[in-house]
């Protein structure tokens, strides 16, 4: 260690100036351990700093060690430090015990006189970019916190902000009065409780927009909307239709946020159809359904609609292919597309404009998710995407069902046969395939089977 020191102090000397001169004859009064300074040359003109270098006699280590260290303190030379020896890993006893006697950092203390004096304005900018799941813990925290809600400047905050994954609105089978939302950036299954619907009444999710899922009673009689976050609630009017056979349910903004309203239309088979909005909190029906189109329409009820630029699009089954209805213009259109060949539980999916199709590929005993988008110009499907084939092998030899429970960029597939139930999800931008934790109620242990659903975006603002 002392051969090491001098070392280095003689390589900078070598650096910065000529060797010291020949040691001087000892002082006078002399230190216990004998270190002797010399005074050296200057460098240069424009440097003063001396360098002195100690002469050494007897001189323990410990003592020439700490002479270092002082001049190191005091700037006048720089030194590396000595070698340390890797650490030694600790075994779990040794942590645990750490942290049994209190090692652990506490955390940081908020000064109140300083936070008191947060803005108000920046406050709200920051609680609307939290993670949405922490509003189910910040609404308790205050009266202050829990009417944000109601206020327009945060819902104008929560607006600005570009929406994220959507989550998904389900049902159970053991459970169809209580609903199960996922969220997907967590990968962790919420359990809200809407008190607003009937106790004894089975609504089932049928289509959402803004934040707000559309609810159809399993009599097909009744509409409800609902925020699950916030347990914003309205049952909407009675229609003036009377149809009690199966519809399809499409949902559209008037504008960028629920605050300006939205509208719901429903249509089905034999051509009835009516819009209701919600400025107006009424139904209406704008017309009827042009010659052209085929009647009946044969819809695909396993298939939700998906929305694009305020045009709502349907699946049909014969002929194969997709009705659309513009809400602002009132216009129906009808497009012949062939399915592809050996295609079975089949569904419309949307991606930052794009029309998708997915389903299952079934041949002799093989099954497989595979993945379509619609070209505009040839109106055909092509292929883009297939499950993983070591999933797929699952699927062999079984008389496997599919139903999406999400449409909206990130689709949610329910893959269930006698002995099986699997939920994974599918991102149309990333192609990412990922299993889904199964759904296991806060206070029971047996996983659930998810009947229905669909894709909505949280928004704690949006109000029904």
């Amino acid at each position: 260690m002392l051969r090491q020191l001098i070392g280095q102090l003689q390589d900078l000397l070598h650096l910065y100036g000529s060797p010291p001169p020949p040691p001087s004859p000892p002082l006078q009064q002399s230190p216990p351990f004998h270190l002797h300074f010399h005074q050296l040359p200057l460098l240069s003109d424009d440097n003063h700093r001396r360098w002195c270098f100690p002469n050494i006699d007897d001189t323990s280590a410990e003592d020439y060690y700490s002479l270092v260290m002082a001049a190191g303190k005091s700037g006048n030379c720089k030194m590396l430090e000595p070698f340390k020896p890797p650490p030694s890993k600790k075994s779990r006893k040794e942590r645990n015990r750490g942290k049994l006697t209190g090692n652990n950092p506490t955390p940081e203390v908020m000064v109140q006189e300083i936070w008191k004096e947060f803005p108000e304005d920046l406050f709200e900018a920051v609680i609307a970019r939290l993670p949405i799941d922490t509003f189910f813990r910040f609404r308790s925290v205050c009266r202050k916190w829990n009417s944000l809600l109601e206020s327009q400047s945060f819902s104008q905050h929560c607006a600005g902000i570009p929406q994220t994954n959507p989550w998904f609105y389900t049902i159970t089978h053991e459970n169809m009065n209580v609903g199960a939302m996922y969220d997907p950036s967590t990968r962790k299954w919420h359990h809200p409780t809407i008190s607003f619907l009937p106790a004894k009444m089975i609504a089932l999710p049928v289509a959402s927009v803004g934040g707000l899922v559309c609810f159809l009673d399993i009599g097909h009689r009744n509409f409800y909307v609902c925020n699950p976050l916030t347990q914003s609630f309205k049952e909407l009017p009675t229609r003036s239709v009377k149809v009690w056979s199966r519809v399809a349910v499409g949902m559209t903004l008037n504008a960028n946020s629920t605050s300006e309203g939205y509208k719901i239309l429903w249509v089905g088979c034999d051509g009835e159809y009516e819009v209701y909005d919600s400025v107006i909190n009424s139904w209406s029906q704008p017309g009827s359904m042009p010659s052209n189109i085929k009647l009946p329409l044969s819809l695909n009820f396993r298939s939700q609609a998906i929305s694009i630029d305020n045009t709502l699009y349907f699946m049909q089954s014969d002929p194969e292919g997709i009705v659309s209805y513009n809400m602002v213009t009132g216009v129906w259109k009808q497009f012949i597309i062939p399915a592809p060949i050996h295609l079975s539980d089949h569904t419309l999916a949307e991606c930052d404009g794009r029309i998708m199709l997915v389903g299952l590929l079934t041949k002799n005993a093989a099954t497989c998710v595979c993945i379509w988008e619609l070209q505009k110009m040839t109106l055909l499907w092509k292929e883009v995407d297939r499950m993983p084939n070591i999933w797929c092998l699952e699927f062999y030899g079984k008389h496997v069902r599919m139903s999406c429970l999400g449409n909206k960029g990130l689709l949610m597939l329910s893959l269930r046969s006698r002995q099986m139930n699997r939920l994974v999800t599918y991102n149309v931008m990333s192609r990412e395939w990922l299993k889904v934790p199964g759904c296991i109620l806060p206070r029971g242990r047996k996983r659930q089977w998810i009947a229905c659903g669909t894709a909505f975006h949280p928004c704690p603002t949006a109000t029904a």
